[in-house]
């Protein structure tokens, strides 16, 4: 499908999923999307079919050679022409069906973003090394924000003319946590849902391993540490 027909499309909700190597679960989370809502497939360079079995099973796909997850979501937002863009992981460990329930909340005006908190399925769902992670940059993101969160969940549904106009620039693990944050700056009500996390389908590439969880707290210490610098007094806003 290409771009200038997926901007005659009627989704309500456009789905952004960064892949890289998911053929053996991305026909299964297209398959889950609720009706209404469109998949836009960001592939990030994989080796495997993920973009043909994708496209095969109605994504729209979107190709985003440079590497980094903030690349694929960004190419994907960009890409997406509802009124609503949900991001969610290509791997099989969340559900996009619950999705309806977090757009439900920006429809009534109760949210401008909502997040999904994490709830393991099974103990073998999140790594204890990915956990402890979220844990202390989730805990660090409420000091600086004032903004009750307890993860960084990647399941989440926001407006799509109000993220573009935040204007994102990270283009690696960093995305996610800088979307939350210029959301927070920017007045926005931000909640927060719980969400099933289930085990994922095949080998994880980035938090799932003790060196892409290194590397995404890293990223998201280098904006913390930013955020603060522009907040001398160190508070919530």
């Amino acid at each position: 499908m290409s771009l200038e027909a997926a901007g005659r499309t009627t989704a309500l909700v456009d789905v952004v999923l960064p892949c890289l190597d998911e053929e053996r679960a991305i026909v299964d989370v297209l398959a889950r999307l609720p009706a209404g809502y469109r998949g836009i497939v960001v592939d990030n360079g994989s080796t495997d079919r993920s973009a043909e079995r994708a496209a095969a099973a109605g994504a729209l796909v979107v190709s985003e050679p440079r590497r980094g997850f903030g690349s694929a979501a960004h190419a994907g937002l960009l890409a997406a022409t509802a009124p609503l863009v949900a991001f969610c992981d290509a791997d099989g460990s969340m559900d996009p069906a619950e999705l309806v329930a977090f757009a439900r909340l920006l429809e009534n005006g109760d949210a401008d973003l909502v997040l999904g908190r994490r709830i393991r399925t099974t103990r073998g769902a999140w790594p204890w090394h990915a956990r402890l992670a979220n844990r202390v940059l989730a805990r660090l993101l409420r000091a600086v924000t004032g903004v009750p969160l307890r993860d960084l969940g990647p399941l989440r549904v926001a407006r799509r003319e109000a993220l573009l106009g935040l204007e994102l620039q990270d283009r690696r693990s960093g995305y996610p946590l800088e979307m939350v944050l210029k959301a927070s700056d920017a007045g926005w009500s931000i909640l927060e849902r719980p969400t099933a996390y289930a085990p994922r389908v095949g080998r994880s590439k980035v938090t799932g391993t003790l060196r892409g969880t290194v590397t995404a707290v890293l990223d998201m210490s280098r904006l913390l540490r930013a955020q603060r610098t522009r907040r001398p007094e160190g508070g919530p806003r």
